[in-house]
């Protein structure tokens, strides 16, 4: 038995407006309606955000989503005019974190040298 991937979730109050904001962050629509309470978008390689209604658990979910490009991808978040909440570059990895409007954290991180997979 292997596990292969990861879907993240986001529990937000109102899905309608989460996925309007969530086009807005990922630059594009969910690629996935698999239920009338949640929307989906999958990653080029690997792994999937999906965004659904739970008033109960909303802004309690953090997620990080592994970038090539955290310079390039905090320049993009400010063009869109999404806030960054906090922004840090170390030797190990640049790190760059926002949050949706139900107070969900989404990171953006690029890890640096051999160690970290993703590394470009």
């Amino acid at each position: 038995m292997t596990t292969r991937n990861a879907l993240a979730g986001v529990a937000v109050g109102n899905l309608a407006s989460a996925i309007g904001w969530y086009v807005r962050l990922l630059g594009r629509q969910p690629d996935l309606r698999p239920m009338t309470d949640s929307a989906e978008w999958e990653f080029s390689d690997g792994g999937w955000i999906r965004v659904f209604q739970d008033s109960g658990r909303a802004g309690a979910s953090s997620v990080t989503l592994v970038e090539t490009d955290v310079e390039a991808r905090i320049a993009d978040l400010k063009a869109k005019g999404i806030a960054i909440k906090q922004a840090s570059n170390s030797d190990s990895v640049a790190l760059a974190i926002v949050v949706d409007p139900d107070g969900n954290q989404i990171v953006f991180a690029q890890g640096k040298g051999p160690a970290h997979r993703a590394v470009a």
